[in-house]
């Protein structure tokens, strides 16, 4: 069963699958180590809680470093907008792009 992650909003911004994270069109974004999330560089961005990646302000958790890139999975489908729910977090999803 395919994990999907959401931003604040509701909005599904994508999926998990193993221990990578991928956009909803099926490309690599991210990688997890445990509840921590890293981009594909490795530089941690947040933690991942219940279905959102937020900042749990626990500091910066370092670089992991590059575990390459699983490729592209393809779409899973969208499971729709699941309504806004606040974590009590700030929303750190949008890191992924940067």
């Amino acid at each position: 069963m395919i994990k999907y992650i959401y931003n604040k909003n509701g909005e599904p911004i994508g999926y998990i699958q193993g221990k990578y994270i991928h956009f909803m069109d099926g490309k690599a974004v991210g990688q997890l180590n445990g509840s921590h999330v890293h981009n594909l560089s490795g530089q941690y961005i947040g933690e991942i809680y219940k279905d959102m990646i937020v900042n749990m302000h626990m500091g910066d958790l370092g670089n992991i470093g590059n575990s390459g890139d699983p490729g592209n999975t393809g779409n899973p489908g969208n499971p729709g907008n699941r309504g806004t729910i606040d974590y009590g977090y700030p929303d750190v999803s949008y890191k992924l792009i940067e």
